[in-house]
């Protein structure tokens, strides 16, 4: 049957535009692998921290007093260490073979053998001892210990020399409550997110010295994590109260943006390659896209599961890891995304 050109025109025009808006919103993530963790009972997770000449992942399953070691080529489960109390952030050096487990009941970095996993040496710091971050150029491990978890009215900063693995400094916080940090590459500089003050603080790593406190008050409260496009000068701050993605000036520490996000962020990942900002919260997933450093567009809201708010990004494999805790009928599990481009 013979149809007119116009209907056959419109229907053209119909096919592409239903392929354009397919295209404009495919998702840039795809659940590729889950792997059940059936032996962990009720209770959250903290950090990861990847081995990737070894093939491995770390994970810290803060309540179960465990760190749990998964194959990355099979993301299965291969290993447990148990003899913690309450592990939050992990460090793993290749070079040295050692893995470093910051835990806050002990009040130490635990230090292990990385291949057999046997514990070594610890080295003491405060109560509360937390999150952390690597400045592969110093080699120190930057520690937030104290503060309201050992009951005291300030935090602390602790610098480990990796090398020699002791103290050899610390930058008192005036608060009791700190949360993650970011090291500038370029320069000497570290971001650290000061939860009892809604601000960031910039610190000189060179001399430990306070460089400026910028609130974002104005924006959120309780801000809990961090991430870093030093090349556009952008940190991204995630506050809990409410949830929301704050953008802020790296240079001067003005807010430019700030938009809805899941709650109850936790981990914060920003992918260099594809300008986008990974944000695991509560029961959802938000993928951020960066339009330019002062506008961004929220491009993906993944459905997850109860507090699965522990997440990393690891872009040389193009994945994104989500650690998923037992919580009622709920069971722990590790979710294995591939990003998508």
């Amino acid at each position: 049957m013979n149809r007119p050109k116009s209907v056959l025109l419109s229907a053209v025009m119909l096919l592409l535009a239903i392929g354009a808006s397919a295209q404009e919103k495919a998702a840039p993530l795809k659940l590729s692998q889950t792997t059940s963790i059936p032996q962990l009972k009720d209770g959250d997770f903290d950090h990861f921290y990847p081995d990737l000449a070894g093939n491995r992942l770390f994970a810290t399953a803060e309540e179960n007093s465990k760190v749990l070691v998964f194959d990355l080529k099979t993301n299965k489960l291969i290993h447990s260490i148990d003899d913690l109390k309450a592990p939050h952030s992990l460090l793993y050096k290749d070079a040295s073979k050692k893995l470093y487990v910051v835990d806050s009941d002990l009040g130490e970095v635990r230090i292990y053998d990385g291949t057999s996993y046997k514990f070594s040496s610890s080295i003491k710091l405060k109560e509360g001892a937390d999150a952390s971050a690597y400045d592969a150029s110093s080699k120190y491990l930057y520690v937030v210990n104290g503060g309201k978890d050992a009951k005291l009215p300030n935090a602390y900063i602790s610098v480990v020399d990796t090398e020699a693995d002791k103290v050899v400094g610390e930058i008192k916080i005036d608060s009791d409550d700190v949360e993650g940090m970011v090291m500038e590459k370029s320069g000497p500089r570290m971001f650290v997110v000061i939860r009892g003050k809604n601000a960031v603080e910039v610190y000189d790593r060179s001399n430990r010295a306070l460089l400026g406190t910028w609130s974002i008050a104005s924006a959120g409260k309780k801000p809990t994590s961090i991430a870093f496009d030093e090349e556009n000068h952008r940190l991204f701050v995630g506050p809990r109260d409410p949830g929301k993605l704050v953008v802020l000036n790296s240079d001067s520490g003005a807010i430019v943006a700030s938009y809805p996000a899941v709650a109850m962020i936790d981990d914060m990942a920003f992918d260099s390659e594809r300008k986008r900002i990974f944000y695991a919260g509560t029961l959802f997933l938000d993928v951020f896209q960066e339009k330019d450093p002062d506008h961004y567009d929220l491009i993906a809201h993944v459905p997850t599961a109860f507090r699965a708010k522990t997440g990393i990004l690891i872009p040389e494999l193009k994945k994104f890891y989500l650690a998923v805790p037992h919580h009622e009928k709920q069971s722990a599990e590790l979710r294995v995304y591939d990003v998508l481009p």
